[in-house]
């Protein structure tokens, strides 16, 4: 099974990065969606599982805070701000979150915590970044997609 895992585009749906969603088996979306319209057209290329952000307002309210679930016998948290994930993650092997703009993977307590960064508009001058998942029989292999951009001055 292959994830594309993605947060905070800010209504913006990069071609590049769409290209990267062609061959996903799912799509996880880690909040700040900014519009209905990305949610439709993201749900054009897989199965999405996605969360409100806080930039998420009124057009979001049906979306969760946070999600739990299991794919390929992988459980995933889902939440957009990493502080907001709850003391107790018996039986997650992966949380996945948002908010900072800023890619992040670790280990801890063997739990993979994992940001995808920001694949949408550029800020703070981080890197325009995703994360594809493979899962194969419960264990999985996570890639850092880093999107060109056109210039250092693009935000």
């Amino acid at each position: 099974m292959k994830l594309a895992i993605l947060s905070d585009t800010h209504g913006l749906l990069r071609p590049q990065v769409l290209k990267q969603l062609n061959d996903a088996d799912a799509i996880i979306h880690g909040g700040d969606i900014n519009t209905q319209k990305v949610v439709e057209e993201l749900s054009k290329y897989a199965p999405l599982y996605i969360v409100r952000g806080n930039n998420d307002k009124e057009w979001a309210a049906s979306l969760p805070h946070d999600l739990t679930f299991c794919l390929d016998g992988v459980t995933f948290f889902l939440v957009h701000n990493q502080k907001e994930v709850p003391g107790s993650l018996a039986g997650v092997d992966v949380v996945v979150y948002g908010h900072s703009h800023k890619y992040a993977q670790e280990q801890r307590d063997r739990i993979l915590w994992l940001n995808p960064g920001s694949c949408g508009p550029r800020r703070f001058h981080q890197d325009i970044t995703m994360a594809k998942m493979e899962i194969k029989n419960g264990t999985y292999r996570v890639e850092k997609i880093i999107i060109p951009h056109e210039s250092p001055e693009e935000k």
